[in-house]
């Protein structure tokens, strides 16, 4: 045994340490907005499956389900916003910020600033979150920030970072309605001005949209559907059925079975113009262009089937052509689903009596359901769609017999991916005219001045999808 005396232990300052506290819940919303940010995912395909595991492990109810939803697609659909806050709480530029740490901020951000969650459960949540994934140094950091964010409410904190209105009017809408201002200006551009249009079309952006069901003619029923809870018709499709309290759609029988799907009432609108739009002649063979992942293929091919048409359903992708033709089982007439591009069609010129093309697009329309998207998108996105646009526009025109029609549908209002495309490809194909799609949907109101549609998630409560009905006359 040694004679050398025992050092004395040093004497602890401060408090001792605490394992920090597991939350379920924004683990897992952490877990989703990085896999947003990393893998380029969308949170509408990470969300489910990672609920899913929580809820067969355990660890989640549905409140808790409902808790990390909102957290991820408040967070995703504000980043903008908060950004903008968090960047006047740091002493660096945000870019130097580490991805991990601001997803942490963001959710803190959006508890506090988005949420009835209390000022101290909402800082000392995210703190203990960052002590899990982040580690105590940067979890002091967090909570730093979170604390100054704290100091006021969300409309204190826009009047300090937002740009006044009269000095930069799409800057400081981008700021308060977390948009890219190149969006906003897009979007503007095809509201034609106005500053209601404009803020009504963003804040809808911003809301959580209802979940749409669309029951396919011959295998279910609207009836059927709306004796599920909360469920109530929709608005404008007759097919359409809205679950009004976030009803879980892989809970009601005909979806799960395939005889019901989840479409956007947007989406149903368009199939259902094109199979209305009047035209001379044979109605027997019918083309849906781009089909993935198959919503439109499914009600077009139900649609068909009334009337003893055939639908023929092309998808490039032959893992989507996969899921168009998962929709179309056991639809009640022929169809058939193959893998080819649209652009070099397998099949002869004035095959077909109805095509439909809705074409790849930047989706600005559906940023209620995919609010990722606004922040991914970029404008020299819109010249690697342009080409292929136009193409499937006039491979489309090739591809319908005289006297029958083609539908040309974007889930993009931008006016580049719109009328655009429509006006040029007309002035290359002299053969082709355009029709009102206005009447074809008698019911809808506010469609403008034709002849083509466009609908709103602020008038219409739908995607802001985009259609132009055109008929080929040589």
């Amino acid at each position: 045994m040694s004679d050398q005396p025992r050092r004395p232990r040093p004497r602890t300052t401060g408090k001792p340490y605490r394992r920090p506290q597991k939350d379920p819940v924004r683990i897992l919303a952490f877990e989703a907005l990085r896999a947003v940010d990393e893998r380029d995912a969308y949170a509408n395909l990470v969300l489910p499956p990672l609920l899913r595991k929580a809820r067969e492990g355990g660890d989640f109810d549905g409140r808790d389900a409902a808790l990390a939803t909102e957290l991820v697609y408040g967070t995703l659909r504000r980043q903008g916003t908060y950004d903008a806050v968090i960047a006047a709480c740091v002493d660096r530029p945000l870019r130097e910020v580490d991805p991990p740490v601001l997803d942490v901020l963001s959710l803190g951000a959006h508890q506090l600033l988005g949420t009835r969650i209390p000022t101290h459960a909402a800082v000392s949540a995210s703190v203990e979150l960052a002590r899990v994934v982040l580690g105590d140094g940067r979890a002091k950091f967090v909570n730093a920030v979170l604390r100054k964010v704290a100091q006021h409410d969300l409309d204190t904190w826009l009047e300090q970072v937002a740009p006044p209105y009269d000095d930069d009017p799409e800057d400081h809408l981008a700021v308060v309605h977390s948009h890219p201002r190149w969006v906003v200006s897009a979007l503007w551009d095809s509201l034609g001005g106005g500053r209601n249009g404009i803020e009504d079309l963003l804040e809808a952006d911003n809301e959580r949209p209802e979940v749409t069901l669309v029951a396919r003619p011959g295998r279910s029923t609207v009836d059927e559907l709306l004796r599920e809870e909360a469920a109530v018709p929709g608005r404008w499709s007759p097919y359409a059925v809205r679950l009004t309290e976030g009803g879980e759609p892989g809970a009601v029988d005909a979806v799960r079975e395939g005889r019901a799907g989840v479409q956007d009432e947007g989406s149903q609108l368009v199939a259902l113009a094109l199979a209305a739009a009047p035209l001379d002649g044979r109605d027997e063979r019918w083309l849906d262009g781009c089909a993935g992942p198959g919503g439109k293929a499914a009600l077009l091919a139900a649609l068909a089937a009334e009337r003893g048409a055939l639908l023929l359903a092309s998808e490039k992708q032959p893992h989507r052509a996969g899921l168009v033709a998962r929709a179309l089982d056991g639809n009640p007439g022929p169809y058939q689903v193959i893998a080819a591009d649209g652009t070099r069609p397998p099949w002869r010129p004035g095959s077909f009596d109805r095509v439909l093309m809705d074409v790849p697009c930047t989706g600005l329309g559906a940023l209620r359901r995919r609010p990722e998207a606004r922040w991914r998108r970029r404008p020299e996105d819109l010249e690697g769609f342009a080409p292929l646009q136009r193409e499937l526009l006039r491979s489309a025109l090739e591809s319908v017999r005289v006297g029958g029609v083609v539908g040309y549908a974007t889930c993009s209002p931008h006016l580049a991916e719109t009328r655009a495309v429509v006006a040029d490809v007309l002035k290359q194909h002299p053969g082709a005219e355009l029709i009102d799609a206005r009447p074809l949907l008698p019911d809808v109101p506010a469609l403008g001045d034709g002849p083509d549609v466009q609908l709103w998630p602020h008038m219409h409560g739908t995607d802001a999808m985009y259609l132009a009905i055109l008929r080929r006359i040589a």
